[in-house]
């Protein structure tokens, strides 16, 4: 998923004005159309499910759907203010990470209800179902799609580094030597002077093109950065836990290794230091500055798409414990103000169909949650030249672990973001993991 922004929660008098304000839909009485109002954050799947709605009106004329799409940035502030006001949307997409407050502060509704009296199947999502339980038991979303990661690579650079696109594929991983992943990485990063960086006289100061985009991140999950490495030595972010932990590990050795790893990189001048390039990884690899990026599924399209560019697509590092990585969840929400209930369900259910999500998904910018729609979307992209397989691959293998839902997720945010930021700004050691740890525990252990 594209990075969030959580929102803190609305206040107690807010909360309570939902049950007496809904939200602001067109018609409403016996025989009137009614509008229903979705939200998203990404422009893609705005335009992608918009392609969904002729269909559904057609089954349903006596309903009309509204999507609105917002800036990540402003996206969630946008919903608090509208769980204040009764005016939030009828439903909209939502991320893991803010289950537990909204659920918690009733601000969506449990669909629990819904889906028996329909019939709907939930045994149809491939992925993210439990993701979206509440800590009562009850689901209160609907699996829209997912997100993991891979690595982009220039095949360009590659074959004329020596290298095949088969070597990227296969690259090993372990935190002492850096497996092949660190001599493929060596060999294809160039200074300004034509050394590479695994020959003598390589200038780490003076960087031409990066063997890969920086590893680096503020974020306490590291999705697309750190997070496949140290996964592939068994560490996970809650543990053994699936879902609402009380703790996060972070005061485990293997982590520290990991961190440890992947902040020489950049001492060594093999990576971008952290925050180094403020452009995106497919900015850097159209620019040369980069001849590999690990980057999440939601950027296959824009990455593979760069003019004059041919980028290969592999999968994340094979470390002692296999590959794994963590996979964020988006599910639809239902906002408990809503007043056109059924209505609003009859588009969420919808949503969650392979004919929906089939339609939605061919442009590959996200990963439907049905399996039969995924395949769909592997089709397209592989007729137009894009080969997403490997993230098929990871959950057919069962090597991605869903991101767990978590309580007080943006004081989890606030804490830890700058723990992670500092370290990789160079301030300090792998000691911090030990405070993460205890803060984590405190914050989750709130009500």
């Amino acid at each position: 998923m594209k990075k969030l922004r959580i929102i803190a929660g609305i206040a107690a008098a807010g909360i309570a004005a939902l049950g007496l304000a809904g939200c602001s839909t067109a018609g409403g009485g016996s025989g009137d159309k009614v509008t229903v109002n979705w939200w998203t954050w990404d422009d893609h799947q705005a335009a992608n499910y918009k392609l969904c709605i002729p269909g559904f009106e057609k089954a349903n004329p006596d309903i009309t759907v509204k999507i609105s799409q917002y800036n990540v940035n402003d996206y969630f502030t946008k919903l608090t203010a509208g769980f204040v006001s009764g005016t939030a949307p009828d439903a909209f997409q939502n991320s893991v990470p803010l289950l537990g407050q909204y659920a918690g502060q009733k601000q969506i509704m449990p669909l629990d209800d819904l889906i028996k009296k329909t019939d709907f199947d939930m045994k149809k999502f491939d992925i993210g179902v439990d993701s979206w339980k509440y800590t009562d038991g009850k689901q209160y979303g609907i699996p829209l799609d997912w997100a993991g990661s891979a690595i982009y690579f220039n095949e360009d650079m590659v074959k004329a580094a020596g290298l095949t696109d088969q070597d990227i594929k296969t690259m090993t991983w372990n935190p002492d030597d850096g497996g092949t992943f660190d001599k493929i990485v060596s060999h294809l990063t160039i200074d300004q002077n034509g050394k590479r960086g695994d020959e003598p006289g390589f200038d780490k100061a003076h960087v031409k093109t990066y063997g890969i985009g920086t590893l680096a991140a503020g974020d306490f999950n590291g999705q697309t950065s750190w997070n496949p490495f140290v996964t592939t030595l068994g560490w996970k972010l809650a543990g053994d836990v699936k879902a609402w932990p009380k703790t996060l590990p972070f005061d485990d050795p293997r982590l520290a290794k990991t961190l440890d790893y992947v902040r020489t990189l950049g001492d060594r001048g093999l990576m971008p230091k952290f925050g180094q390039f403020t452009v995106s990884a497919s900015e850097q690899m159209g620019a040369g500055q980069v001849a590999m990026a690990q980057d999440g599924t939601w950027n296959a399209t824009s990455i593979t798409k760069v003019p004059n560019l041919k980028v290969g697509i592999a999968p994340t590092v094979e470390g002692p414990e296999g590959r794994g990585m963590i996979s964020n969840s988006n599910a639809n929400n239902i906002f408990v103000g809503t007043k056109h209930v059924d209505q609003t369900w009859k588009w969420v259910s919808y949503m969650g169909t392979v004919e929906c999500q089939t339609t939605a998904g061919k442009t590959a910018t996200f990963l439907p949650s049905i399996a039969e729609a995924l395949q769909s979307t592997v089709d397209a992209q592989k007729a137009d030249g894009v080969d997403i397989s490997s993230f098929v691959d990871a959950l057919k293998k069962g090597e991605l672990y869903p991101s767990p839902p978590v309580a007080n997720g943006q004081e989890l945010t606030d804490t830890l973001q700058p723990m992670f930021e500092g370290f990789f700004n160079g301030d300090g050691t792998t000691s911090f993991l030990k405070t993460a740890q205890e803060k984590s525990e405190e914050i989750l252990a709130k009500k």
